[in-house]
């Protein structure tokens, strides 16, 4: 849809926004919306989308109910939103972690369960989200230490589907010290969520400990670490491009017969692709290497596979593999 607002204007005193060059390259549908926290980043974004399209844009923002200042957060979102004459839609979810589940997994699932209902409540297909460029270092570097593959390395795309509605991040070229400069020159409040200083959350540990000596050491860091996540995105898309090929020709499920003539490599391939675009689901390296040992060993109709994998179970079904989530 073309954009034919006029941009709302901002106060002769007040700088550039560093979130509005950035938005110049998109043109979602309208109304859009900014997952909105309240913290210095989304505050931003929000007022640049605001800035950008006037009297388009909603803010949607998720009370996870984790602490006491919670209710003080929704507030200061509140407030922000009055002064920028934008809606504001809240979204309370319990974000509490499972046994054995990651507290920052579970709340991230909640967090985006939750914007993408509010969205579609709202009537809002396009949510902004305000992940900037230290948070893509952050990504890359959280992968590396936990041994992922391109996929993890690839680090966060600038847009996604989840339940309907497209996530879009706009600010990975832009530095998250620019966002908060900005917002102290201009005098703008913002939340500082006090958990962000908790070095217990590896992400933090990241964020407070490695970035500064990073930084110390490549000056460059932003650009090179983000320059390598798009290379490990492209080659991802290009696996990607090629199990797709591979399924179609097994008619859209693995056939055991056509998986078992591939490298044991591309039916790794195949098996991951098959398995996250299909079954939202991921096998770690030793179920994986698991799985491919069973598929080297049917070689006879009696050969059962039940393997535990991701979620689910992957079972053999007479000459194909087959997903059962329960």
């Amino acid at each position: 849809m073309a954009d034919s607002a006029t941009p709302r204007p901002r106060p002769a005193d007040r700088p550039a926004n560093p979130a509005l060059a950035p938005l110049q390259a998109f043109d979602p549908p309208f109304p859009v919306g900014v997952a909105y926290s309240g913290g210095a980043d989304s505050t931003a974004l929000l007022l640049a989308a605001a800035e950008r399209w006037p009297g388009r844009v909603h803010a949607l923002h998720v009370h996870h109910g984790l602490q006491a200042a919670a209710d003080a957060f929704e507030a200061r979102c509140a407030s922000t939103c009055a002064d920028a004459g934008v809606p504001l839609h809240v979204q309370r979810v319990d974000a509490r972690h499972q046994p054995g589940e990651s507290p920052e997994d579970a709340a991230r699932r909640a967090r985006y369960g939750a914007l993408a209902q509010a969205a579609r409540q709202a009537g809002i297909g396009c949510v902004l989200l305000a992940q900037h460029a230290d948070d893509q270092v952050e990504t890359v570097l959280l992968a590396l230490s936990r041994g992922a593959g391109l996929p993890g390395l690839a680090a966060m795309p600038v847009d996604f589907d989840r339940d309907g509605v497209t996530f879009l991040r706009p600010l990975l070229d832009t530095s998250g010290a620019a966002l908060r400069e900005w917002l102290a020159a201009a005098g703008i409040p913002f939340v500082d969520d006090p958990s962000n200083a908790d070095t217990r959350f590896t992400r933090n540990r990241i964020r407070h400990t490695v970035l500064p000596a990073i930084a110390a050491a490549f000056p460059t860091w932003r650009v090179t670490f983000a320059r390598s996540a798009r290379h490990a995105a492209q080659a991802q898309r290009l696996l990607d491009e090629v199990a797709a090929q591979d399924l179609d020709a097994m008619d859209g499920s693995p056939l055991l017969a056509r998986l078992q003539v591939l490298s044991r490599d591309r039916q790794a391939n195949v098996l991951r692709h098959w398995l996250r675009a299909f079954h939202d689901t991921a096998a770690s390296a030793a179920q994986l290497d698991e799985l491919l040992d069973q598929v080297a060993d049917c070689t006879t109709r009696g050969h059962a596979v039940r393997l535990r994998v991701g979620t689910g179970h992957v079972l053999r079904e007479g000459p194909r593999l087959r997903f059962d989530p329960a």
